[in-house]
């Protein structure tokens, strides 16, 4: 009896499981608001009374079709927060887009050539509180568009995925002049004469090309807890290669039941390109700008998520 080797499936062989022959959506949609809030009355320990909420929603539409991915996701959140005394204050904005195409050359391999676009912005004016009288940033002020070429490894995409680009693009939009004439998030300033009237404004867009890594790691440690790792790292070749921009989430969800679940976010951040403004003189409204820092943001609560 003569043996016949099994050949993996590439684009060289015929596929033999009908599954990759069939093209295939999976499409995931959800929204949800996490909520906390703390009220004292008569409590000699002293203490705010404070409400805050964020509202979210997210979804995914992936496709899969023999050798090739297309994968799909946008990401919105708003929250605000009032304490007593002081009014609304937002504490989280953000819309984010995010789209992949990949091809893999066989069964076997757990590597794809991708291709990855990226878009980022917020919904509505920032401040540095409590000064609400002159934005800091706002809606293109910035956006954040990635656009790359690279490989990716993943056996499974959707829970594991190390993405390293060594051709991105990064456009860095300030579409607000006032902001982009102070050289806000690193992009050009204006040029001022003697008597700081304006020569040349600052310029509204700022590119760079550079190295990009991105892993995005799921998993469930306990049952109804899942963990969300997603960590970007970016060095621009031309301005300042060696500094390193690095976004990091991690998110838990605790499932409760099929409609209640609670939240904890860590968000870390870092921009050699973003100056932190210090507030000198609260009531003359004097600021003075620092340097770049660590950035980070904390998020705890309970909510109602829905998937529809």
């Amino acid at each position: 009896m003569q043996l016949v080797q099994a050949q993996p499936d590439s684009v060289f062989f015929k596929a033999k499981d009908d599954k990759l022959l069939i093209p295939t959506w999976t499409v995931k949609k959800e929204a949800g608001l996490i909520f906390n809030q703390v009220s004292f009355t008569n409590w000699n320990a002293g203490g705010v009374n404070s409400i805050a909420a964020t509202v979210y929603t997210r979804g995914s539409a992936n496709y899969k079709y023999k050798y090739m991915f297309w994968n799909n996701s946008i990401n919105a959140r708003y929250g605000i927060n009032t304490q007593e005394n002081t009014g609304l204050r937002k504490t989280d904005d953000i819309i984010e887009i995010i789209s992949s195409v990949g091809y893999q050359s066989d069964t076997l391999s757990n590597w794809y050539g991708t291709a990855r676009f990226s878009f980022a912005t917020q919904f509505s004016n920032g401040f540095n509180y409590p000064n609400t009288s002159t934005p800091i940033s706002q809606f293109m002020a910035p956006g954040y568009l990635f656009f790359g070429l690279g490989a990716e490894y993943g056996k499974q995409l959707k829970h594991f995925s190390l993405y390293m680009s060594p051709l991105t693009l990064k456009a860095t939009f300030v579409l607000d002049q006032r902001l982009a004439n102070s050289g806000a998030f690193g992009v050009e300033p204006a040029v001022l004469d003697d008597q700081e009237n304006i020569i040349r404004r600052g310029k509204r867009l700022r590119r760079e090309f550079g190295f990009l890594l991105n892993n995005i790691y799921e998993f469930e440690p306990y049952e109804n807890v899942k963990v969300r790792n997603i960590l970007s790292l970016y060095s621009d070749y031309i301005n300042s290669f060696g500094n390193i921009d690095v976004d990091w989430e991690i998110i838990f969800d605790f499932k409760v039941n099929n409609y209640m679940k609670a939240s904890f976010i860590s968000h870390l951040r870092y921009d050699n390109d973003i100056k932190i403004t210090k507030v000198i003189d609260q009531e003359n409204n004097i600021t003075e700008e620092g340097g770049a820092k660590l950035q980070w943001r904390q998020l705890l609560g309970i909510g109602v998520a829905i998937d529809f």
